[in-house]
Order: structure tokens, then C-alpha cells, then sequence
């Protein structure tokens, strides 16, 4: 089951020279004259105009939007003109529009105007002063102008200061009125006043070289020190949703010191350009360990246009032994490997996703025994992976701009196993990882496309599938009763679950199919497992599937239960279900291990018997410390020993034949939550079952879940050593592991357009498990070749022939009368006779 969790990113602050107003702000004669925010409707035409003496080069001004709703500021506009003297007294104004809605209505809502890096003036424009985060004006308190405005503003008024005077003080704030961008609003008067004095550059003063700021460990030497930094904007996220910041880079050759970055991210939300030689002041810090300028008091723009350094050639696996990656943050990096996309989990909810080289990572128990070669395993994996973002804070960002170009939706996903070739961009550290926030478009190469269900082989008379169906839950069966314990929260998302799931069974085309995650709320017309064998029939045909009932309200105590379909043309249950709880064995914890069920049936191709164990054991995601099961360390997670006891107990329970109808051959199938290399698997490995995964496609390729960047299989299907000669095939259909999780059915974390755009019917992320299939048997299959030889035909004559003239051949039961066959035998011999007319009754 997806775990669904909310990240934020840290604020990007940048503290301006002045300290903290309160409500009172110095004189200026350069203010904010009018605000024009708020329609009927769309919010078109709206500006800010600014008030001072005629002459004033607005150059290196700017305005900068807060939300009062957490302080944060969202907008920064670079300011320029020349005020001309409208007003015959040496003062004049000068308008600056906005795109529709482009400044906030909420309450409050505040603008800085702020001269180079000195805030001239904090108001907010909706009742309710607030503090500033981030941005010039961080840690300031507004000064409310004291104008209600309630969405109720006819359109074309807005707020205008009135009064007579030369600086803000002498005015006040007029009632909402008709706009008068451009001219003297009604009822004020201005004085004559000297224009104020363009900020003093400091370019080209004493500056300290970044290298020496990043040091050669992962702490800056400098840090808590205010320091001069002059270098070449490489990198601009700035702006609403960014990253409130930009990086620098010193030029080419400034440093030879190969241990050392030469980049660093600057905190502030004063404009700049890349390209842009700046000279900045502000304050060395370790922000989530990575080294950073902050509280910058001076963004001084020295020269334009200049070239960007150089980036430098970076490839994974990054090199542990003398912390490499540390050495390139801040940095323009180039990757010339072709990299795998290795996980997507966070892409539409973060806009990230994860790049590994030589393919995609795998779970260290995969591939590597529990302890040691299992955490080096994982170590590895450590450094063989680089986080690719959107150089954006914004959670659940629309749109998705990856993959480029379409950007994501349910008919282009950005799929696990795809491919970035020569990703360019700057290197940057948040969240406990290294990150790359790219500077160029990235090219996308579609190396694991979907595909149709995967093609076993064309022999095998029975087709068995193992699909966990990620909490399909209905309700109250009845079209109400959400949300439910698990699964679906309404209706509408639970109808979108049922589009995407009963497609993907019908496509399996299975005719013994075991389920996982289904609501265990018992089997009558209004249950999960009854809705969904309703919804296969109508769409393949009435009849065409039927599930087994145990005859309970409940199977265990968990919200959720395993549970049997099948086809009931191709093959028949014979006898009642089984089911492994603690009853039958105390090491089967059914308050753990969900109960498993066992069901025989009759291959009506083949006539052969094969009893189907459907499980799903305890997950690694909550302990077991109440059992004395932790996590030890060496790869398994938690409750390791409770699944190994468990399927030492399920190896045992059908070794004695729990349905009592004398079948041999026994598949388990299911998620077993352990991978390929883990206890519980060898341990039914060592009670004689086959790993047919393991077998059919290998460790290495085979895999049907994505957790923590890494891939394997958790769904597992295992013969005993009957049956294991008579598996045809197996494999996996990658529906689900391979897809983004925003793919799904859910409707939280999706804006009204992804609500559409991100959705599709049908099985591409019906679950976060994909789906296993195995096929068995063929008629006449004992030299476990596939086909009837003469020497089959001959051995089946002799054995049958023995029995001749005790019985008649049509009469299973007098075979069985005889002793001269079993009944097992009379259904596996007197199949091959019904499909091989060419051999003879005896």
C-alpha cells in the first residue's frame, strides 16, 4: 500500500538590513500611491503604482507580494523608468500591471517596495498586520493601511492614498474608488522634494572566493560570518513556487582546488539575471546541510550577459571514499551517462524523481543474502542515485513538467525503467539528498514503455495470476457507506479504483486468479469480492468468473483478506477451502499473517488437481516488537521471524494435504512481503518449493514493487516439487511499479485539471503491486517435455492395461473400488486418452 505524506520545503529567507519596523516606517518621498487588486470575477488589470519626485530612477527598485496567510513572499517585481512631474509641484507616479489574478486577495496580504536591498516601506492591504518570511522584508511587521476590502470592490475601483505632502506619512488611504493610474488621485496634493539618492554599488570591492565559503568538508569553515561574494548567476529560482533564491559561480579557473565547490545558493529575492555578475553581502549558514547565503543585505548587479562557467563532468556512482558529490554543490554539472529512472513515487506530488546508472536499483535483499552483502548492497545503492527536481517548493505542482516535453498525464507517464540522457544542471542538496535542479530541458527516452500482458509460453492447459488489489473496498456494497477503514474515501474514487482494477484481471485472462488487499467483509451479494466478480461478468460475460466462499462473515481479524476467483468453464473447485490461521498453527500469527486460504481444483484440460495457497504475510512497514520480532539490520525490515514462522508453518500445513482430496501438486502464490533473497523464501525453498520467478525470469530482471528507489519482488509463486516440472512459464506484467503513484485512482493532491488529465480507466496503476502469472500443465505431461512421445503412450497402455477387464473404463469410482489406479492416476490417464485419440483404450 502507498503511504501518502505531505513534504515542505524550507523558506529561503533573506533578512533585510533594516531591522524590524513594527508599525512604524521611516519617511521616504518614494511610496506606494495606489493598489488596484481585486474584481468581480477574474482579477484583470491590476497594478501598483509608486509616488515620488520627478527624476527618481526606479533601476534596481522592486516590488515584493507577501501572503499574510504564513508571511511568505510569492512575487517580485524589478522595477524601472524615470518618474516624470505630473504635478507641476516636482512629483509624479509611475504604474506597474500585474497578469489577471496575479496579486493575492486574501486577508491579509502585504507588498514591500524595497530600493536595491533596503525596504523603503511593508504595508498590508487587508486588515491585519503580519511578519514577513523570507524575502527583503523578513521579519518586518506590516503596516496595516487600515482599508477593508471584501471581494465586494466594483470592478475598475481601487485603494488610493489621499492627503497633501512629500513623503508617506503625510497621506492616508481613501476608501475604495475609480482608478487614477497615471494621474493626481482625488483629494491630494504633493510637495517638492530632492529625488533620492540611486544606491552605492559595491562591485569590485574585497571578496571572499566561494571555494573558501564551501571548504573542503561538508560545513562551511565560514559559517554564521558575513561575507562578500562576487561571481556569475548560473542558475535562477526565483519567483512564486521557486525556489526563492539563485545560484553563483565563480568563473572559470578561480580555484584549483579540486576538493572545493565553487558554487553557492543565494537566498534572495532581488532580481537578478543568469548571466549577471553580482557582488552580494549576507550571512554564510548550513541550511539541511547545504551551505547557503542568507540574510543578504545587498544584491549589487556588476555586469550583464557574462559567459557561465563551465560544467563540470559529474558520473554516478558517486565516489564514497573522499565524498565527492560534496565537492560539485552549488554547482553547474553536466551527466553524460545514460541514467535509469529508478523510482517516480514523488513526481506529481513534488515534481521529482530519481536517476541511478547501469540500469535501474534493485532492493539489496533481492539480489544479496540478509546481513552484510545486504547493507553493502544498499550502500551502493546509496550512491548510485542522484534526485532529479523541478527547481520548485511548490507541492502538488500543475502541471508535472516531466517527462519533456509533453509534461505528465495518464497517456505519458514518466515510467520506472525509462531513461534521461545528458541531464545539465546545478547540484544542489535538500531533504537528505543530492539533487539536480536542471538548467536545460532533459531528454527522455521511453526504454520500458507499456506493454500488453506478457506472452508465456504457448504451452500450459491452466493459467494461475496473483494480484494484490491495493484495498478494494466497496462500501457498504449498496453505493455509500465511505470512507471505509481502508481504500477508496468516497464514491467517485472508489468507482475510478473499480474502472482500473476489473480491466486488469479480465486482461490476465487467468483462469485461477488470488487476491490480496481485498475488504475481508465476508462473502455475500453486497461484498468486495462479490462486487468485483459481478463487475468481471459484465464485462466478460455472465458466469465467466465465480469466487470461492469459506462460508464466514470474516476470514482473521484484519480489515483486509486474501481471497480466491477463477473461471469456472476452465476449472472446478473440488472439496471445501482450507485456511491456515493459529488454530492450526501457533507459528502462523493471524494477527500478523493474514489467513491463508487453499482451495483444490480440477484442471478440466488436463484432468490434473493442483491445490492454489493464496497468502499475504505481515509487512516489513510496523513492528513486531511485541513479538519479539524487531528489525535486526541486515536488510529484512521488521517482523522477519513472524514471516519466516509463517511460512515454515504454510510449507507444513500443505505437505499434509489440507483440503483431503489426494492432489500432489501445490502452488503458493501471493505477497509474501520478502524479497528473493530473504528467510521466509529460503525457507520454503529448503521444504522443497521452487522459486518460479527466480526459475522463469531471474533475481536480477524480475521484479513487482518500487520502495525506496529500489525494485524487486514481493508477489511470489513457489511449486512443490510435484508440481514444479509440470510449470510451463512465468512472469510479470508491469502495470503498476513502473507507474506514478498520481496515476492512480485517488483524487487528493490533484487539482480539478489532474483530476482528468491524470486519470485513465484501465489497468496502468490500478495497484502499486503488479500482477504474476504462471501457467501449468498439459495433457499427457510425463516426460515434462510438453507433449505425449511414445514412450508416454506405451508406460500409460501398461499401467491401465493392468487393470483390464476389472472394471468398466467409464466409472472412476470402480477404478478406485479396485485399488488398481488412484484416483489421481484415473483423472491424469484417462485425461491423455480424451486428448490423444491415436493411442487405444485398453
Amino acid at each position: 500500500m502507498i503511504a501518502k505524506h505531505i513534504r515542505s520545503y524550507p523558506l529561503l529567507a533573506a533578512v533585510s538590513a533594516l531591522s524590524c519596523f513594527g508599525n512604524a516606517q521611516a519617511a521616504t518621498p518614494v511610496f506606494i500611491n495606489e493598489i488596484h487588486y481585486d474584481n468581480v470575477g477574474t482579477d484583470s488589470g491590476e497594478a501598483i503604482e509608486i509616488a515620488g519626485p520627478a527624476g527618481t530612477n526606479l533601476s534596481g527598485w522592486s516590488l515584493v507580494l507577501y501572503n499574510g496567510n504564513g508571511g511568505a513572499s510569492y512575487n517580485s517585481k524589478a522595477l524601472s523608468g524615470v518618474i516624470a512631474d505630473q504635478t507641476g509641484t516636482g512629483f509624479g507616479t509611475l504604474s506597474f500591471s500585474y497578469p489577471a489574478d496575479g496579486i493575492q486577495n486574501g486577508a491579509p496580504d502585504g507588498i514591500a517596495l524595497v530600493n536595491g536591498s533596503t525596504v523603503v516601506q511593508f504595508l498590508s492591504y487587508e486588515p491585519s498586520p503580519f511578519t514577513a518570511v523570507g524575502g527583503p522584508a523578513n521579519g518586518m511587521t506590516s503596516l496595516d493601511i487600515g482599508v477593508a476590502e471584501t471581494n465586494s470592490t466594483p470592478v475598475g475601483q481601487s485603494l488610493q492614498l489621499k492627503g497633501t505632502g512629500n513623503s508617506y506619512e503625510n497621506f492616508t488611504w481613501n476608501a475604495p474608488a475609480t482608478n487614477s493610474f497615471g494621474a493626481v488621485n482625488n483629494g491630494q496634493n504633493f510637495g517638492g522634494v530632492t529625488p533620492p539618492p540611486p544606491p552605492v554599488s559595491q562591485c569590485g570591492q574585497a571578496a571572499t572566493l566561494i571555494s573558501a565559503i564551501q571548504g573542503s568538508s561538508g560545513v562551511s569553515p565560514l559559517s554564521g560570518s558575513v561575507q562578500h561574494v562576487e561571481a556569475v548567476v548560473s542558475a535562477d529560482f526565483q519567483g512564486s513556487g521557486n525556489l526563492n533564491g539563485f545560484f553563483v559561480q565563480q568563473i572559470d579557473g578561480a580555484d584549483a582546488n579540486p576538493a572545493t565547490s565553487e558554487g553557492l545558493f543565494v537566498a534572495s529575492s532581488l532580481p537578478v539575471n543568469v548571466g549577471d555578475k553580482v557582488h552580494i553581502v549576507g550571512t554564510v549558514t548550513e541550511t539541511f546541510n547545504m551551505t547557503r547565503l542568507e540574510s543578504v543585505s545587498s544584491v549589487d548587479i556588476c555586469a550583464t550577459g557574462n559567459a557561465l562557467p563551465t560544467a563540470v563532468e559529474v558520473n554516478l556512482p558517486f565516489d564514497n571514499a573522499d565524498n565527492n558529490a560534496e565537492r560539485w554543490e552549488g554547482m553547474l554539472i553536466y551527466l553524460p551517462q545514460t541514467l535509469t529512472v529508478s523510482e517516480n513515487f514523488n513526481l506529481g506530488r513534488f515534481g521529482e524523481f530519481l536517476l541511478s546508472s547501469g540500469g535501474r536499483l534493485l532492493t539489496p535483499t533481492q539480489v544479496a543474502t540478509p546481513g552484510q552483502a545486504a547493507i553493502d548492497a544498499a550502500a551502493q545503492n546509496g550512491l548510485n542515485q542522484l534526485t532529479v527536481d523541478d527547481g520548485s517548493n511548490i507541492q502538488n505542482p500543475d502541471p508535472v513538467i516531466y517527462p519533456q516535453p509533453t509534461g505528465l498525464s495518464a497517456a505519458t507517464p514518466l515510467r520506472s525503467g525509462d531513461a534521461v540522457v545528458g541531464a545539465t544542471g546545478v547540484l544542489a542538496y535538500d531533504f537528505g539528498v543530492y539533487r539536480l535542479q536542471p538548467t536545460q530541458p532533459l531528454t527522455f527516452v521511453a526504454d520500458n514503455a507499456r506493454g500488453p500482458v506478457p506472452t508465456l509460453s504457448n504451452l500450459g492447459s491452466l493459467k494461475v495470476a496473483s494480484f494484490n488489489v491495493l484495498n478494494y473496498f466497496n462500501g457498504n456494497g449498496v453505493g455509500s457507506g465511505f470512507p471505509t477503514a481502508r481504500g477508496a474515501n468516497t464514491l467517485v474514487e472508489f468507482n475510478r479504483q473499480r474502472d482500473k482494477i476489473i480491466p486488469a484481471i479480465h486482461a490476465l485472462n487467468a483462469d485461477v486468479v488470488g487476491l490480496m488487499e481485498i475488504e475481508n467483509d465476508g462473502y455475500g451479494s453486497s461484498s468486495a469480492i462479490a462486487d468485483l466478480v459481478n463487475g468481471l461478468n459484465q464485462l466478460a460475460g455472465a458466469g465467466t468468473y465465480a469466487y470461492i466462499n469459506p462460508g464466514l462473515s470474516k476470514v482473521g481479524t484484519d480489515e483486509i483478506a486474501v481471497g480466491i476467483i477463477y473461471k469456472p468453464a476452465k476449472t472446478t473447485p473440488v472439496g471445501a477451502v482450507a485456511i491456515l490461521d493459529s488454530s492450526v498453527n501457533p507459528l502462523f500469527i493471524d494477527t500478523k499473517n493474514r489467513p491463508a486460504l487453499a482451495q483444490t481444483f480440477l484442471d478440466k484440460a488436463s484432468n490434473k488437481l493442483l491445490t492454489v495457497a493464496v497468502n499475504h504475510l505481515k509487512s516489513k512497514g510496523s513492528a513486531c516488537d511485541d513479538v519479539n520480532d524487531p528489525d535486526t539490520g541486515d536488510g529484512q525490515g521488521n517482523c522477519n521471524q513472524t514471516r519466516t514462522n509463517a511460512a515454515q508453518a504454510l510449507a507444513t500445513w500443505l505437505a499434509g494435504d489440507p483440503t483431503h482430496n489426494g492432489a500432489n501438486n501445490a502452488l503458493i502464490i501471493g505477497d509474501l512481503n520478502s524479497y528473493a533473497q530473504e528467510d521466509p523464501i529460503s525457507a520454503l525453498k529448503n521444504a522443497g518449493y521452487q522459486n518460479l520467478l527466480e526459475t522463469f525470469v531471474g533475481n536480477q530482471a524480475a521484479y513487482s514493487y518500487v520502495f525506496d528507489g529500489a525494485a524487486g519482488y514481493l508477489d511470489h509463486g513457489l511449486a512443490n516439487a510435484a508440481l514444479a516440472p509440470q510449470v510451463k512459464s512465468a512472469g510479470e506484467w508491469h502495470i503498476n511499479a513502473d507507474e506514478p503513484r498520481s496515476l492512480d485512482y485517488n483524487t487528493e493532491f490533484k487539482t480539478a485539471n489532474q483530476l482528468s488529465s491524470f486519470y485513465a480507466a484501465g489497468a496502468y496503476r490500478s495497484s502499486d503491486h503488479d500482477p504474476l502469472l504462471i501457467k501449468l500443465f498439459v495433457p499427457g505431461d510425463l516426460d515434462n517435455d510438453g507433449d505425449v512421445d511414445g514412450t508416454d503412450a506405451n508406460l500409460i497402455k501398461a499401467q491401465v492395461g493392468k487393470c483390464s477387464g476389472k472394471a468398466g473404463f467409464n466409472r472412476e469410482a470402480d477404478y478406485d473400488a479396485t485399488g488398481c489406479v488412484s484416483i489421481a492416476d484415473y483423472r491424469t490417464w484417462y485425461g491423455y486418452f480424451n486428448n490423444y485419440t491415436a493411442i487405444s483404450k485398453p
